[in-house]
């Protein structure tokens, strides 16, 4: 295999890929990355068995073929090269050299025999703009568990359906969800399925690029499959059944405050520097004409704020987790926000106070006892 290809395309593209190469394995070819040649492009192809990604460059091809190569080395080197056509040579033996300007370089690559083959994209089942997936990751990424033994909940729901995409997540003491009104070419009927959030953050960064790009989107028994002009992402469908969300969404609240977003993040973020460490509790008290965030730890100290707002409704008083309310504000848009809630043994909500015509964002977040 010989070619010339250029260091930016290569370096964009290599780039891609690392997010999905396995780092610590005991499969030594999931180290690798797959290049292979056609025409006029080199592919590159990385997987760690639950994840895969192939994207391509333009090059001129000299001789076709293919070998794997170390995928974070290879960047490494590629990404401190000057800016010109770099020189690859794959020979017999598995060891790729490369040319640029005075530099020449040998690595030991490995014979793309024990490469794992990729599934085929089936037929599309729908085109998803880009711009309008990614974010909808960003309003709920952080709400997917982190504990393992939860595998069901080490993702979000994605269901496409005809009025548009629903996304949920939830670890068991929050729930993001959010629902957007567009329209979705080529879907008939509806599809759900588990994504997992490793594939959640390489469509992000798929997004980097150009978010106004169609995703083309489809699905087997086992795998999720995304598609951008050359790039393809594929992901293994989570298994188990994902939680009854609806039945956790409140169906009404009694009081609802209306706050500045920034006003609220900060005043929490403050006052979350004297919470427990581990439990990250704080006290929300809502009283006539004001909310106070508490928080006290004995032996460091303790911190409250206060903010104006419009209630003449009962005292309330609630513990959450900070860092839960920290999350969505910092995802959320706009400069206020709604705070829903019933009393202090209740799940509070947050919500934008103008989302989209086209959005529908909730938050729910369990009270905490302190």
């Amino acid at each position: 295999m010989e070619f010339a290809v250029s260091k930016s395309d290569l370096v964009r593209e290599l780039g891609l890929t690392q997010g999905v190469v396995e780092k610590k394995t005991t499969i030594p070819i999931l180290s690798n990355i797959l290049v292979e040649t056609d025409a006029d492009k080199v592919w590159l192809t990385a997987t760690d068995l639950e994840l895969g990604i192939k994207c391509a460059c333009p090059a001129r091809i000299k001789k076709e073929g293919a070998g794997t190569i170390p995928a974070r080395r290879l960047l490494d080197y590629v990404r401190l090269l000057p800016d010109a056509d770099v020189q690859v040579k794959l020979g017999e033996n598995q060891w790729a050299s490369f040319v640029c300007g005075r530099s020449r370089t040998r690595i030991a690559g490995m014979s793309r025999e024990s490469f794992p083959e990729l599934p085929e994209m089936p037929d599309v089942l729908a085109e998803i703009p880009l711009g309008v997936l990614s974010q909808m990751i960003s309003s709920t990424i952080f709400a997917i568990s982190a504990e393992e033994s939860r595998f069901t909940l080490n993702g979000a729901l994605l269901i496409l359906k005809d009025t548009g995409l629903v996304m949920v997540a939830t670890d068991g003491h929050r729930l993001a969800l959010v629902e957007k009104h567009v329209p979705l070419p080529g879907l008939s009927g509806s599809f759900r399925a588990l994504l997992p959030k490793k594939a959640m953050s390489e469509i992000q960064k798929l997004a980097n690029d150009d978010p106004s790009k169609p995703i083309q989107f489809s699905g087997n028994e086992n795998h999720l499959f995304f598609r951008i002009d050359q790039r393809l992402l594929l992901s293994r469908k989570l298994t188990g059944n994902f939680p009854d969300y609806e039945r956790v969404l409140p169906k009404e609240h009694p009081y609802t405050l209306v706050l500045g977003r920034d006003d609220l993040k900060a005043s929490i973020e403050r006052v979350a520097q004297f919470a427990d460490e581990r439990s990250r509790a704080i006290r929300i008290q809502v009283l006539k004409g004001e909310l106070k965030v508490h928080s006290s730890i004995s032996e460091t100290g303790e911190s409250e704020e206060t903010i104006p707002v419009e209630h003449d409704g009962p005292n309330v008083e609630i513990g959450f987790n900070a860092q839960y309310l920290i999350d969505f504000l910092r995802a959320v848009d706009g400069t206020e926000i709604q705070f829903h809630f019933k009393d202090g043994n209740s799940a509070g909500e947050l919500r934008p106070h103008a989302p989209a015509a086209d959005t529908v964002y909730r938050y729910v977040v369990m009270p905490m006892r302190i």
